[in-house]
């Protein structure tokens, strides 16, 4: 079935995550570079909702192009005191759909991993996405370029942490997740310093109205691994439902034959989509112990610190059991929600995991996306304009989990 359209100011709400408050419809929801300047410590607008348990904040680092300043939004999780902290830089990926829209990401799950053990770790949206300036860069079909256009911002915050006193700036590794993995590969082609290490869990770009995109990524692969002398680790799936084992294992193939170093963990099939490993408080066990193993290999901290082992006691709601209820995607199937709602929940299958989307007999709906608790902040989103407590989960990552009460 069609859904409705909807006006542009709408759709870009819902983009957007925020919630709305549609009293008529009754249904709510949550919607290398020159010299670096010294790095802001001011955000880019009001950040809200910070995690105070994982000394949360948000700065601003720059990039300089030709004469202008892109801001970059970037997200910082620290240890208690004073440094200098090894860091680990955790590139995002990328949605569908306009990368203005797609949120901050707030991987909180790997940056308690990495607290516990001593790092700093700093999240930036690269240009175009978010909050920072300028625009999304595409390098249009070549994906090889795309990666190194986007690999310049990470240089670019990597220049800037010699401003910062808590990072060490000759200790770190670089990890990232789908097109965060892709630019992470990019970044090592270039020999940054400081660097020990990449993280590549799912890396790529899927760009299905370009021909031949997976022979691209492959090429890009082996481009990359020419100049690349940092020991890398990747992680993929066979059921990814963005790139297949033919093309990651191709990718892997070429990059290692070109010279590069690179351990592949291939986890077999996880969930209902390898590609939500990272994300996800199941694959924890999948990638913890293979990534502390690499970063012993690579002569950086990889064992929990008694001093920091606080930040891995993670609170916040269990997900319910996953029912069968429904399949996640299928929009008409979800109770109570009207035209706008159903709006909302079609944005919120286009954001990454951790997720969660909370519905009400009255129609209320709210969804959340990333840090501790997803799950409590969509029940809250949507508590707003329904009952008191009556919100319940609808779906949780990439699973459904609501159940019909008697």
């Amino acid at each position: 079935m069609t859904l409705p359209l909807f006006t542009p100011g709408f759709a870009r709400a819902l983009a957007t995550g925020a919630w709305l408050a549609l009293a008529a419809l009754g249904a709510h929801g949550q919607l290398q570079p020159p010299a670096p300047a010294p790095a802001q410590s001011s955000a880019i607008g009001a950040a809200t909702d910070l995690d105070a348990g994982l000394n949360e904040s948000v700065i601003t680092l720059s990039k300089k192009v030709g004469p202008f300043t892109v801001d970059l939004e970037t997200t910082v999780y620290r240890p208690d005191g004073d440094g200098p902290f090894p860091v680990a830089i955790i590139n995002h990926g990328k949605a569908t759909g306009d990368a203005r829209f797609q949120g901050r990401y707030r991987p909180a799950q790997a940056a308690r991993y990495f607290l516990q053990r001593g790092y700093a770790v700093v999240v930036p949206m690269r240009q175009g996405f978010s909050k920072s300036s300028g625009s999304y860069v595409t390098g249009q079909c070549h994906v090889e370029s795309n990666g190194r256009l986007q690999a310049e911002d990470v240089q670019a915050v990597l220049s800037q942490l010699a401003t910062l006193r808590w990072a060490d700036r000759e200790r770190i590794v670089v990890v990232g997740q789908s097109h965060g993995g892709w630019t992470t590969l990019a970044l090592g082609a270039t020999q940054p310093a400081g660097v020990k290490g990449l993280v590549n869990f799912a890396g790529g770009l899927r760009q299905e109205t370009c021909p031949g995109w997976r022979d691209n990524l492959v090429d890009g692969a082996a481009a990359y691994g020419r100049t690349t002398r940092l020991p890398s680790l990747w992680f993929y799936g066979d059921n990814d439902s963005f790139f297949d084992r033919d093309t990651w294992t191709r990718m892997h193939a070429r990059y290692t034959e070109a010279g590069a170093r690179a351990q592949l963990v291939a986890f077999g099939s996880f969930g209902t989509d390898a590609h939500n490993l990272f994300a996800s408080r199941e694959g924890t066990s999948i990638w913890q112990p293979e990534l502390s193993r690499f970063l012993a290999a690579i002569g950086l901290p990889h064992e929990v610190r008694s001093e920091y082992a606080h930040y891995g006691q993670r609170g916040g709601l269990l997900p319910p059991p996953r029912t069968d209820h429904a399949p996640l995607d299928e929009v008409m199937r979800v109770p109570y929600l009207r035209n706008n709602g159903r709006g909302g929940y079609q944005a919120f299958l286009a954001k990454p995991t951790p997720r969660a989307f909370a519905i009400a007999p009255n129609g209320a709906w709210g969804w959340a996306e990333g840090g501790d608790d997803p799950l409590q902040r969509a029940l809250d989103n949507c508590n707003r304009h329904a009952a008191a407590g009556g919100c319940r989960l609808y779906a949780v990552d990439d699973y459904v989990v609501w159940k019909e009460t008697p």
